[in-house]
């Protein structure tokens, strides 16, 4: 589904121009990708940033039954139109999942579960009924827990928190930053130099992290920080992570040299943005 539905267009995220509902050239009939190992060699960092949280599974699997668009066409467009709703609920059962693994949120645990479940079953209709859902009203009362989450698990650190919401912190010189309990929620930190800060029990969700620099930063305790958010940064070895992610392979055990990235033209001030969350 991640192959085929989006579109994407030539820019240093993408080698190549590609309309939605067509399939990308790199995608073998047996729907597995033929440079997996090298996207990034090949021009293709924005497939290693993307994560569409299981939806593509649900949608061919379970929505459509385990119908193939290949072999049957006349479903193609119905399916990638779900596709584009599902890849929203699944988005929200991620975070609510991970607010439910948060001690500190235990007082709504109860909410978090319910709006969970109700999630879960928005994924279980039909393709026309998945279609005429109004996700945003949806998106909005998750919100509001998610937010009452974030507010419950930074709460213990003292003093006054950053607050910088959707803030405009392109290429931002932030290193060895105290960020401890920071409101970074849809903060555009494209190319930011964060490296050695402190982002103890900072709220990272929606938080675009393109090209920063994490070298060394501690982000283990933060919180609603996705793998793929990660794997659009740059780090080391002394970058420390919650458990549950990864350290992506293409960080080098020395990292790059010390200095500010140069953004590709697509990604400096006043070029395309992501959409806030």
């Amino acid at each position: 589904m991640c192959c085929v539905a989006p579109a994407f267009a030539a820019s240093a995220d993408f080698a190549i121009d590609k309309a939605a509902g067509q399939a990308c050239p790199n995608l073998h009939q047996d729907f597995r990708c033929g440079i997996h190992q090298d996207l990034r060699q090949q021009g293709f960092v924005g497939c290693t940033v993307f994560d569409c949280f299981g939806a593509g599974q649900r949608v061919a699997q379970v929505t459509f039954g385990g119908r193939d668009w290949r072999q049957a066409p006349e479903t193609a467009k119905q399916m990638f139109d779900v596709f584009a709703v599902m890849r929203q609920l699944h988005e929200l059962l991620w975070y609510l999942t991970e607010a439910l693994n948060l001690a500190p949120a235990r007082p709504i645990h109860r909410d978090l579960r319910t709006l969970l479940d109700r999630t879960e079953a928005l994924t279980r209709y039909a393709p026309e009924a998945v279609l005429e859902l109004d996700v945003a009203a949806h998106r909005q009362d998750v919100d509001v827990l998610l937010k009452r989450t974030s507010e419950l698990v930074r709460a213990p650190v003292r003093g006054r928190r950053t607050d910088r919401r959707g803030a405009d912190l392109i290429g931002a010189r932030l290193r060895g930053a105290d960020l401890r309990g920071a409101n970074l929620r849809g903060a555009y930190l494209i190319g930011a130099d964060l490296g050695r800060a402190d982002l103890g029990l900072a709220d990272l969700i929606g938080a675009d992290l393109r090209g920063a620099d994490l070298r060394g930063a501690d982000l283990g305790d933060s919180i609603f920080l996705t793998q793929f958010q990660v794997n659009a940064a740059r780090g080391d070895e002394n970058t420390r992570l919650p458990a549950a992610l990864a350290r992506p392979p293409h960080w080098t055990a020395a990292g790059p040299p010390p200095g500010r990235a140069l953004l590709p033209i697509s990604q400096r001030r006043g070029g395309v943005r992501p959409r806030r969350r």
